[in-house]
């Protein structure tokens, strides 16, 4: 079997600092549950004990962002062949399932609350509101860039992201409870928020999805990819192509091929050389493996469940 390991490029550096970015996100986020805590207790301010609860969350999330950030760094081993690639994936899945579980939580919250408004220390809760959207700024700030490469850090991105806007819509609550003695607003807002954490946890949870069940990433036309190897000399056919991702940095093609003349392993060699330039420069493919065959009676199916 012609196989090959190539252009894997060193993320090594930059996933040191995305775990560092982490750390520090973890901390920060638990300092801010801790005072909504406390501030809550005092106010009785349901909303900042929400809030608080929000927070953990993200502690949690961030958590599991965090070991899984570490465990993809993991080097393979006999057990595991592949080492902890999909770790990342697989925190991405749990973080987006929690969004949308906090999304429905924060939905019930927000009816009850819209019901019963409460009357609340507002002082309280303006500051420390105001000391959340700070925190979770600037953790947002921290983790933005890699969000937008990473599925696992997006999620937790997500958690933060939201919590922040849950924080300002805590502080307008505040605002508008103390100035004009309006007491609807938070529940409404919150309610939006909730929204917004639905949308974007399910579009994270359907690509994570995705990745976890080997579907063909979705940019990756195989019919067209056929096409191109079945138009390189000497090839006759293309089949039993399997293309998935491992993780957002490897996808991985393997097919049969079948040849029109038996040729030497040096001619194959040569060959597969064409085929991963091609699947590497046109599609991004970077790990190809090759079953070479010449008169061999098998199904030539393109896609065979084996």
């Amino acid at each position: 079997m012609g196989h090959s390991h190539s252009h894997n490029h060193s993320h090594h550096n930059h996933g040191n600092l995305q775990g560092r970015n982490l750390l520090i996100t973890i901390f920060l986020n638990i300092l801010i549950t801790a005072a909504q805590v406390i501030g809550g207790v005092i106010s009785g301010s349901l909303a900042l004990l929400s809030d608080a609860l929000h927070n953990f969350s993200d502690v949690i999330s961030l958590v599991v962002s965090y070991i899984a950030n570490k465990l993809a760094k993991r080097k393979a081993s006999l057990q595991k062949t592949f080492g902890y690639k999909r770790a990342e994936i697989l925190a991405a899945f749990i973080n987006a399932s929690t969004l949308i579980i906090v999304a429905v939580l924060l939905i019930i919250e927000a009816i009850e609350r819209f019901q019963n408004p409460q009357e609340i220390e507002s002082g309280l809760v303006i500051w420390l509101s105001t000391i959340a959207i700070l925190g979770n700024g600037f953790s947002v700030l921290l983790l933005k860039k890699d969000s937008e490469i990473n599925m696992n850090l997006k999620s937790a991105y997500l958690h933060l992201l939201t919590d922040m806007m849950a924080s300002v819509a805590v502080l307008v609550g505040g605002l508008l409870m103390k100035f004009y003695d309006v007491f609807w607003v938070d529940s409404v807002l919150t309610f939006l928020i909730a929204i917004y954490l639905i949308w974007m946890g399910y579009d994270l949870l359907k690509s994570s999805t995705k990745v976890l069940m080997l579907f063909t990433p979705e940019d990756i036309p195989i019919d067209k990819i056929v096409k191109e190897i079945n138009a390189l000399e000497g090839i006759k056919h293309a089949h039993h192509i399997h293309v998935w991702q491992l993780n957002e940095e490897e996808i991985h093609f393997e097919a049969h091929i079948d040849f029109h003349n038996n040729i030497t392993l040096s001619e194959f060699d040569d060959i597969l050389h064409t085929i991963e330039e091609l699947l590497f420069h046109k599609f991004e493919i970077n790990h190809v493996n090759i079953q070479p065959e010449f008169g061999k009676c098998d199904d030539k199916d393109v896609i065979v469940q084996d």
